[in-house]
């Protein structure tokens, strides 16, 4: 499977990471939910050595809640109680010297151990309750911070139609194809990379309401003028997350 995983890769605008891959999750049913943003206002919230991705000049953020399972270290069996649990990222897009990845505002998890683990690793992980249903096809998580900022968010989605792979160069396969992350820890910066198959979406059907979930003022609306997808599921493989060098 793993090996099948690493030979897929002509859907990539760059190279794997190097070296062997250090974890493996699988993601499941996940909702992108694309907003585009002033240039000007998500600048500043970007670390030093970091600039902003745009496409056609237009800036975008994304909200993205799903199940995390089978989450294991190389090697290893299913790590107990850990291997799957709720999450909703927050995310940008940014490059660094001409490569393309993502810059993480925030990512909330349901269960304090990984999300302690995954402080130690330079993720800016928070806690929170959350809740995840199905219903004849359709969708609902909620999720609300324990502490700090009250980021909450109910969003109900279901995807219609036949998965279908987004275009190359398409505003959806460049929102979607990202393999790099960045991180920033204590005024350093820090890198890692992920694999997977290109991602086959739907067209989604939404209703988002919360609130707080960005770090500007004034905010996206999240009830409206977005850009959906759905996916299924993916099997993700993580390199380990290492500090950028200057």
């Amino acid at each position: 499977m793993y090996e099948d995983i690493l030979q897929s890769k002509t859907h990539r605008t760059s190279l794997l990471p190097s070296g062997p891959w250090l974890m493996t999750q699988k993601w499941e049913h996940l909702l992108f939910a694309h907003y585009e943003v002033n240039p000007q206002v998500l600048k500043p919230h970007l670390p030093p050595g970091l600039e902003l991705d745009t496409y056609d000049g237009r800036a975008w953020m994304t909200v993205i809640p799903f199940r995390v399972s089978g989450m294991r270290l190389r090697g290893t069996l299913h790590i107990p109680y850990l291997h799957t649990y709720l999450e909703l990222n927050v995310r940008t897009y940014v490059k660094k010297n001409g490569l393309s990845g993502i810059y993480f505002f925030s990512l909330d998890a349901d269960k304090l151990p990984a999300v302690l683990g995954a402080r130690v690793l330079t993720l800016p992980y928070f806690s929170a309750t959350m809740a995840m249903s199905e219903k004849a096809g359709a969708y609902r998580f909620i999720s609300e911070r324990k502490h700090g900022r009250n980021a909450v968010i109910d969003c109900k989605y279901k995807p219609t139609g036949e998965s279908y792979f987004p275009k190359k160069d398409s505003l959806a396969s460049w929102l979607l194809e990202r393999y790099w992350l960045w991180t920033y820890k204590r005024g350093v910066l820090f890198k890692g990379g992920i694999h997977h198959k290109q991602w086959d979406v739907y067209h989604t059907s939404a209703d988002i309401s919360g609130g707080n979930l960005f770090p500007f003022a004034p905010a996206p609306d999240i009830s409206s003028s977005v850009l959906l997808h759905y996916a299924a599921a993916r099997r993700v493989l993580f390199w380990k997350v290492k500090k950028e060098k200057q």
